[in-house]
């Protein structure tokens, strides 16, 4: 069997090989190349996304349209049990690949970009290619606009590796992939746009990544209009916004959606943590998804709108189709259900959810004002404002959002109220909550994401560990043409000018050069150092984190700091490049993603193991020794002392605990070691052999 997968190896990483030589040959420009890249990630993102949707809607009506007339006499029995049915399909496939299952959702895709390169295994896209497919199919109430993103995402992935992009490449795509599917999905090239920076990008904004999600988006969108038409997603004769005196109301309607969407928020975390901590300890994963299928199946029965992903519902909403007493319940199932089938085990997205909450919440709004107060406002106008702010609510999307529904509708009529109520209810959430929703998930997962980065791995690094000892410095009253001669023979493109105390005052580079230089015969013998350098001067100290300065690199456009010793004050030690900032992330990066694998090795019962990762270096477990304990790792220094790194911690979660139930941390750098802890050591087998007298 090894043989066979040995034969198959080989034999597609040639392929690959060949195709990768084949783009290096081309003789096109760099950025033609990026566009080519660009509308084919577009491409297949597209496609992607249309295969999902045609999917999703061959099985629903299979199993509801055409079982309805061959089932009938099973009466109900049929649509209760489909949902349950499909739940319990997909806890045999979490079953039969648990790892693969936990990389879930749009929290995946930002993970794969921030930490992984933009890396996805192909075997994660297809299987949640597949298993929301069967929730949503099968009844379960949620949305396909996540798992179309983690399959657009995923599919762009897969690209990438296929013509050898480098890491910030396939990152780039990777996240229009993502977006370009979800531009896909609503047929919306500016939403999609937007959700790739708003969420896959945690707002990490580059003029060459956009343009990469332009292209993308764009392409994915024509893409759709080709295969499913151009038909707008929701219906309506009319918008009517009212007087503008009546705006006040809409701001009224972004206070509530708001709330709402906090209540939401908050539930779905209770549900989460009751799931995760107490239920699915308890009792089988199949048995509870089996059973959050049946509640389904019994709610759908009675009012079978709640059913998979609720547009035609939403559309009937609009047209004033349904009474108010059923929109109410519908709103309260809706609400309910979601949570419970996520965190019980089901795949699926919020997007849609969001939704059609929001439609049910704008109608019982727009009846209740109208019937109360008198008013004559449009149902239809409150209906659709009302999907956006919670849609930007619960999500944390403002700009996606309002783009979502504007392109999704196609009036830009009502975009003054439908931005007023997004940004209400976006910026209530984002108060309480401290930051977007998805920050907050990936937290509680042990990851802190900004800017698209997983910030905690450059905390533990100092500048004193990659910095460039070497800089040039001039004194003040150096003249311009010794400058200019060392300026263009050196490798710098900074250099720094210092007064009688040998303090850093000014620096000069290139943009304070060129402006002078066609005048340089004439003031080549008349100005010096200090008359051209520019005073404003960040500097950093050696003991500062690569966290703090890769911070200061993304608010001050500049390739380099000098360096101040962190023990005798204004001695210059050194410099440090954006490049070395960033190559050291992704040296951290590659080596939490090669122990990514062993984590369920790691819960084994082993009092020490080692397991090789890659020739020479080795994962290594121990207990820590006396003097560790109740030290955090900023003060014990692993890295200079040892050259090793703690790249998680095992610890049990109580004294009765089986190994099963222990918890793996990705501890931060003030983390304090406790007696029960379990290091995980990443480093050299020779330094790994140093360290045996600790047992």
């Amino acid at each position: 069997m090894k043989n066979y997968k040995l034969y198959f190896y080989k034999f597609f990483h040639n392929i690959l090989s060949n195709i990768q030589k084949f783009v290096n040959r081309v003789a096109l420009p760099d950025y033609t190349l990026f566009s080519i890249f660009a509308l084919v990630t577009g491409v297949v993102a597209g496609l992607g996304a249309v295969l999902f949707h045609e999917t999703i809607a061959f099985f629903s009506t299979l199993l509801f349209s055409n079982a309805n007339k061959q089932l009938f006499y099973f009466d109900g029995a049929f649509f209760i049990l489909l949902p349950a049915i499909g739940m319990l399909i997909q806890s045999l496939m979490i079953k039969a690949s648990p790892e693969t299952a936990k990389r879930k959702g749009v929290s995946d895709v930002i993970k794969a970009v921030a930490m992984r390169g933009g890396y996805i295994r192909f075997r994660t896209t297809l299987f949640h290619f597949l298993a929301p497919a069967i929730c949503i199919s099968t009844g379960g109430t949620l949305g396909p606009e996540g798992p179309a993103a983690q399959v657009g995402g995923g599919i762009a992935s897969k690209v990438g590796q296929i013509f050898g992009f480098s890491d910030v490449r396939r990152r780039i795509f990777t996240a229009a992939g993502a977006g370009a599917a979800i531009s896909a999905v609503f047929n919306t090239p500016l939403g999609g746009i937007f959700f790739a920076l708003e969420i896959i990008l945690l707002n990490d904004f580059h003029s060459t990544t956009f343009s990469a999600l332009i292209l993308a988006s764009i392409t994915a969108s024509v893409v759709t209009r080709i295969f499913l038409g151009d038909t707008p997603t929701f219906y309506f004769e009319s918008i009517n916004i009212g007087p503008y005196d009546q705006l006040y109301l809409f701001a009224i309607l972004g206070i509530f959606a708001g709330v709402l969407s906090l209540i939401f928020i908050r539930y779905s975390d209770i549900l989460d943590s009751l799931f995760q901590n107490k239920i699915l300890k308890k009792f089988p994963q199949w048995i509870v998804m089996l059973t959050a299928g049946l509640i389904v199946g019994v709610c759908g029965y009675f009012y079978n709108d709640i059913f998979g992903i609720g547009y035609v519902a939403i559309n009937k909403i609009i047209m004033s189709e349904i009474t108010w007493q059923i929109v109410a319940v519908l709103l309260l199932i809706k609400f309910l259900l979601v949570p419970m089938i996520i965190h019980s085990g089901g795949f699926g997205g919020l997007f849609a959810p969001s939704l059609f909450i929001g439609a049910c919440f704008g109608y019982l709004f727009s009846i209740f004002v109208n019937s109360i107060w008198g008013f004559q406002i449009d149902t239809s106008t409150f209906v659709l404002v009302s999907m956006g702010a919670v849609l930007g609510g619960i999500n944390s999307i403002p700009i996606s959002a309002i783009l979502i529904i504007f392109e999704m509708t196609r009036d830009y009529t009502f975009i003054l109220p439908l931005m007023l109520a997004v940004v209400i209810s976006t910026t209530i959430v984002r108060l309480i909550l401290k930051g977007s929703i998805h920050e907050k998930h990936l937290k509680r997962q042990g990851y802190e994401i900004t800017r698209g980065r997983e910030s905690s791995y450059l905390r533990s690094i100092y500048v004193k560990d990659v910095m460039r000892k070497d800089i040039v410095l001039f004194s003040e009253d150096t003249l311009l043409s010794n400058i200019i001669g060392n300026y263009i023979e050196s490798a710098h493109s900074t250099f720094y000018t210092i007064d009688n105390k040998n303090k850093i005052i000014g620096a000069i580079s290139e943009r304070e050069l060129r402006p002078i230089i066609t005048e340089y015969e004439t003031l080549q013998k008349m100005l010096v150092a200090s008359d051209i350098a520019r005073t404003e001067i960040v500097t950093v100290k050696d003991n500062d984190n690569l966290d703090h300065v890769l911070k200061l690199f993304g608010k001050i456009i500049v390739n380099e700091f000098p360096v101040i010793s962190s023990q005798k004050e204004n001695k210059v030690v050194g410099t440090i490049w954006r490049h070395d900032v960033i190559s050291a992330y992704n040296r951290e990066s590659l080596k939490h993603n090669l122990t990514e694998g062993l984590v369920r090795e790691l819960k084994s019962p082993k009092e020490s193991s080692t397991t090789k990762i890659a020739e020479n270096y080795s994962v290594f477990e121990c207990h820590p020794p006396k003097e560790f304990i109740g030290k955090s790792l900023t003060q014990l220094r692993l890295r200079n002392t040892y050259g090793l790194e703690v790249i998680m911690i095992r610890k049990p979660k109580s004294e009765y605990d089986s190994k099963e139930g222990q918890e793996i941390i990705m501890p931060h750098p003030e983390y304090p070691i406790e007696k029960d802890d379990t290091l995980v050591l990443f480093g050299t087998n020779d330094n790994i052999k140093k360290i045996d007298d600790w047992k």
